[in-house]
């Protein structure tokens, strides 16, 4: 798996999320779970993985979406 974005926007995250989960690209979303742990204070950042042989296609779609600058560059 390859992280392709790190946030703290949950709306961009179910966003992204969906825009991926539509194109038939595996996506999981890490660390969805620390809210219990900080409180929902949103400070600890949530991570986009999808797998390694779909982050490409998975990066232009962002990209296509106008959200290039939320990329995680490798």
């Amino acid at each position: 798996m390859v992280e392709i974005v790190r946030t703290n926007d949950l709306v961009l995250i179910g966003f992204l999320q969906s825009l991926l989960e539509n194109a038939n690209i595996p996506v999981f979303v890490a660390d969805m779970h620390i809210s219990a742990l900080e409180g929902m204070i949103g400070a600890f950042p949530r991570r986009i993985l999808v797998p390694e042989d779909h982050a490409a296609q998975a990066r232009r779609l962002i990209g296509e979406a106008g959200l290039e600058a939320e990329l995680r560059h490798v």
